[in-house]
């Protein structure tokens, strides 16, 4: 099996990141692998020697297959970095691994991925791999389709990134000429559609709400696992789009999880009532203020 190559976007955080890189060189499927890193710059003064921190460390990786390292002379932001990584690498390589500086990854996360991405290739309905699991829903099976595309820990081929559309405006039109918002929303237990319009907005600048509404929009589903391995740990507060509170937080699974073909290729709608069911209890307003309240006991400020 050809490893696919990995994208690894880093900032300012050094600890994050070597926490990373340590957890992939766990992967046996390390070795072979072409990692990419994308270093942006600074976006202040007060960021500079964070990110030279960053620099000094990824120039001194070794263990994988091949590395290079695209040091950005100015601050792009992720969205920028992301759309433009994966969009040249995908189209060089034909796939790619997604993978952003808080994450820490199992064991057997490569293994996975790349499984995964060899034998969904060919199936056109099946458009993105995420190998994060949040909600810790025993019901859940190992694997399952969804229409629902996770951004931490996840991978791609080029024919599904071909339907990326990075109009947001364009995106939300869709969905409402088509009377989709509620059904993107979790039946109105998360809102995806309300992040699109900030986007629109200028309030955020979220790559990830686009490329789940443009894959959404076309019917194409997301292989998804029921059984962690990923997690986010940028939920410490350290993050520029994270708050704290370890909200969405995941237990990593150490043992293979095996790939198999779901037939037919249809969305699990129990998968998609347990995503709902999450979300109505983690979004909810109580949900909010028990969260903010412990926070701050523990003396956590962060929004």
């Amino acid at each position: 099996m050809t490893t696919a190559p990995i994208l690894l976007f880093v900032y300012n955080r050094p600890a994050h990141t070597q926490r990373v890189v340590a957890s992939l060189l766990q992967n046996a499927e390390a070795a072979q692998s072409h990692l990419f890193i994308y270093s942006d710059a600074a976006k202040t003064p007060a960021d500079n020697e964070a990110v030279n921190e960053v620099r000094r460390f990824i120039h001194s990786i070794q263990g994988f297959g091949a590395i290079d390292i695209i040091e950005r002379e100015e601050n792009w932001g992720l969205a920028r970095n992301i759309i433009d990584g994966v969009t040249h690498l995908v189209n060089a390589y034909g796939r790619v691994i997604v993978l952003e500086d808080d994450l820490v990854v199992a064991p057997y996360f490569l293994r996975f991925m790349n499984e995964a991405l060899t034998l969904y290739q060919d199936e056109p309905k099946v458009g993105h791999i995420q190998a994060c699991d949040f909600t810790k829903d025993p019901s859940l099976p190992d694997t399952f389709l969804i229409l629902f595309t996770g951004s931490w820990g996840w991978a791609t081929w080029k024919r599904a990134w071909q339907h990326f559309n990075p109009n947001g405006q364009e995106l939300l039109r869709q969905l409402e000429e088509r009377k989709l918002t509620r059904r993107f929303d979790f039946n109105g237990n998360y809102p995806f559609t309300r992040m699109l319009r900030r986007q629109i907005a200028g309030r955020n600048n979220s790559w990830a709400i686009r490329w789940n509404a443009s894959l959404f929009l076309q019917g194409i589903l997301s292989l998804n696992v029921g059984r962690s391995l990923v997690q986010n740990e940028g939920f410490d507060g350290s993050g520029t789009n994270c708050g704290g509170g370890n909200l969405h937080s995941s237990q990593l699974y150490s043992k293979p999880l095996p790939v198999e073909r779901i037939t037919p290729v249809v969305e699990n709608e129990a998968a998609r009532a347990a995503f709902a069911r999450y979300y109505g209890k983690t979004n909810s307003f109580w949900a909010k203020v028990k969260r903010r309240l412990l926070r701050t006991l523990k003396g956590d400020f962060s929004a």
